[in-house]
């Protein structure tokens, strides 16, 4: 990279800092794995209840729904933190380009990580939530399509 998508990626992290996405991400999850837990509880009560008609305690039906529960609703709770996490992303790369008085070293440094993916992303970068992979896939992501973060830095504010 030159000096100029160095210091756009650096702007951006800056402005992730400067935001405190990490924390806003880190309460947004606690928040929502509470009630992934007390919601997938009430709906195992109910289920045992209602359907497997338990009278004392709970009994088999509380446990099996709550753990399908736990699980569904977590995989919903990934999908809205991985959505106000591509937010942020969009947020930074304004910052960054904020910072810089000009978009364009940061539209050049995502460029620049958009060459990479040619021959695809490295599975480092991958773990990352950075990916280049759209539909179904992309709702799990947690940074928006490089095409797609480049258009919006081109677009008039």
């Amino acid at each position: 990279m030159s000096k100029e998508e160095v210091e756009a990626v650096l702007g951006h992290e800056v402005t992730h800092i400067s935001n405190g996405d990490m924390v806003t991400l880190t309460l947004i999850q606690g928040v929502l794995n509470t009630f992934v837990f007390f919601l997938s509880r009430v709906v195992g009560f109910i289920v045992d209840k209602a359907i497997f008609r338990t009278e004392r305690g709970v009994g088999p039906g509380f446990y099996i729904t709550m753990i399908v529960s736990q699980i569904v609703f977590g995989i919903l709770a990934s999908v809205i933190v991985a959505w106000f996490s591509r937010q942020r992303e969009f947020r930074a790369d304004r910052g960054s380009a904020k910072l810089l008085g000009s978009p364009q070293p940061m539209i050049a440094a995502l460029t620049r990580l958009g060459g990479l993916q040619t021959g695809g992303l490295p599975d480092t970068v991958k773990a990352f939530g950075i990916s280049s992979e759209s539909g179904l896939a992309q709702i799990f992501a947690t940074h928006p399509p490089i095409q797609v973060r480049i258009a919006a830095l081109q677009a008039p504010a």
